[in-house]
């Protein structure tokens, strides 16, 4: 099978995730393009927050339009998302690939274990 459609298929299941449930967009991608093989651990991870940047704008509009949406109470998370992803940005760089994979899993099974609880 070609694997454009696969990758639309990928980015169009991270759109979804990432419209439904306001963000996990990356939980999607980054699996699958570390699957694919075409890219190291650390360009995989960069490239999903590239892919996810937009993908997340298109939510935010969907929200915007749809949902009432609590500018108050989202101004505090904003400022420390802001803060958080230049921290995390830097630590990128000197990141082993191995420890980005095992804390991406950290994040997604303390995730998991949150909702079922």
């Amino acid at each position: 099978m070609e694997k454009k459609p696969m990758y639309r298929i990928a980015g169009g299941a991270a759109g979804f995730v990432n419209g439904l449930f306001g963000g996990g967009g990356g939980m999607v991608l980054v699996p699958l393009l570390l699957k694919s093989g075409e890219l190291k651990a650390k360009e995989t991870f960069a490239s999903a927050v590239a892919i996810i940047f937009p993908i997340c704008a298109v939510s935010f509009l969907a929200q915007l339009f749809f949902v009432d949406f609590p500018w108050l109470q989202s101004v505090p998370y904003l400022v420390g998302g802001a803060a958080g992803g230049l921290i995390g940005g830097k630590l990128f760089r000197k990141m082993p690939p191995l420890w980005l994979k095992r804390i991406f899993a950290v994040f997604i099974l303390y995730g998991a274990w949150r909702y079922l609880t």
